[in-house]
């Protein structure tokens, strides 16, 4: 068996801790949200912690062969993973207060594109995001569902865009609003840090108000005809380049 590890993650406290016994000091009090072991011949030692954090209250996942060597990845010999970190519910203050990435939806449109960038920015280490929209309840629920419920693992929140950036500004966070207009490409543009991630609306764009708001405005380069990515694609290009800066300060 492989050497017990905990995976390199942005900042902000949410982290994967994998392995046996890392798993079960993780499980002595340092806040686990959910452990995830292979739903098929699971380790003996995986089932055992599994039903501890079980018996805790915490969520046990048992994902499919495929799925299970997505998520351990150069980890290939370990049988059980826990995501540890603050709570997913915790309020707008707290989630800016943490120190990582924080992303704010300004004004989209459609629910399914909401619930692909939510789902984007959990995958990427997101503190957390927020969405300004006018959207009820059912549409609220369509864009959670497309999320794949990443709100069970980080802060999603349905807040006025101003009420968003007086937050981060509070929180001392530097605000990066993502256009097709900018002097600086992502790679160009340091985007490690305490960061507000701001895009707009899938054919409007960011609102002037909030563009000007930002402290600086970073290009995504189009080489095509139709008039802009879809807003998740905007949020993974963004999102995969910030990590790659954080890994390279790693190395």
């Amino acid at each position: 068996m492989g050497p017990e590890v905990r995976a390199s993650t942005p900042p902000g406290g949410r982290r994967r801790v994998v392995g046996i016994a890392a798993v079960a000091a993780a499980l002595e009090g340092e806040g686990l949200r959910c452990v995830v072991i292979p739903a098929e011949a699971p380790a003996s030692e995986a089932e055992s912690l599994a039903a501890r954090a079980e018996r805790a209250g915490i969520a046990v996942h048992r994902v499919a062969p495929r799925r299970y060597e997505r998520l351990r990845g150069s980890h290939s010999d370990a049988p059980i993973l826990a995501l540890a970190g603050p709570d997913p519910h915790a309020g707008l203050e707290e989630v800016m207060s943490r120190g990582g990435a924080v992303w704010l939806l300004a004004r989209p449109v459609y629910p399914g594109n909401i619930g692909f960038a939510i789902r984007t920015a959990e995958v990427s280490g997101a503190d957390g995001i927020y969405v300004d929209c006018d959207f009820d309840h059912a549409g609220r629920r369509e864009a959670t569902r497309a999320g794949m419920r990443a709100d069970r693992f980080m802060p999603v929140g349905w807040e006025p865009s101003a009420r968003v950036l007086e937050a981060a500004r509070r929180a001392g966070k530097r605000v990066v609003a993502i256009e097709d207009v900018g002097a600086h490409a992502p790679w160009q543009t340091d985007l490690t840090g305490s960061v507000l991630l701001v895009v707009g609306a899938e054919a409007e764009g960011v609102p002037p108000g909030v563009l000007s708001a930002a402290d600086e405005t970073v290009r995504i380069p189009m080489g095509g005809f139709i008039a802009s990515y879809n807003l998740q694609a905007a949020v993974a290009a963004v999102a995969t380049e910030r990590f790659r800066q954080l890994e390279a300060r790693e190395s």
